[in-house]
């Protein structure tokens, strides 16, 4: 999953889906995007016409691929607890939302804003600052 191949990672969404939906064997990473893709269904018609969205152009806002993918790396985060911590964070913000997956759409939301700030001081993404605002 990791490739700057953008018509790689837009597959592999794609093939999940496919998968899933054929009710074929998937690998454990396939899995994690199903679970993910299952969690948002305004993107199921999507996922079912690859030829018309593979290519597709998405302001960052509205991309579906880069949205689910955050949601992954949040997961991510959460079974390696990396940054430290922040699976009692999450547990918190479960309390707060009552449910888990919009706990993970406010966990995105602000790890999207830490990678852009990185990326425009050429920095790592500062974790205890995600951390902190993640508890904000």
């Amino acid at each position: 999953m990791f490739t700057d191949d953008r018509n790689a990672y837009r597959q592999m969404f794609f093939n999940a889906w496919e998968k899933h939906k054929k009710k074929l064997p998937v690998e454990p990473l396939e899995a994690q995007v199903i679970d993910v893709i299952l969690a948002h269904p305004e993107y199921h018609a999507m996922l079912e016409q690859p030829k018309k969205f593979a290519n597709q152009e998405f302001t960052l806002e509205e991309n579906p691929f880069f949205h689910m993918s955050l949601h992954i790396s949040v997961r991510e985060q959460l079974s390696t607890n990396r940054p430290a911590g922040i699976k009692e964070v999450y547990q918190e913000l479960v309390k707060r939302y009552q449910n888990a997956h919009d706990a993970e759409h406010h966990m995105t939301t602000i790890l999207a804003q830490v990678i852009f700030q990185a990326q425009q001081s050429g920095k790592l993404p500062d974790e205890s600052e995600y951390l902190k605002r993640l508890q904000q």
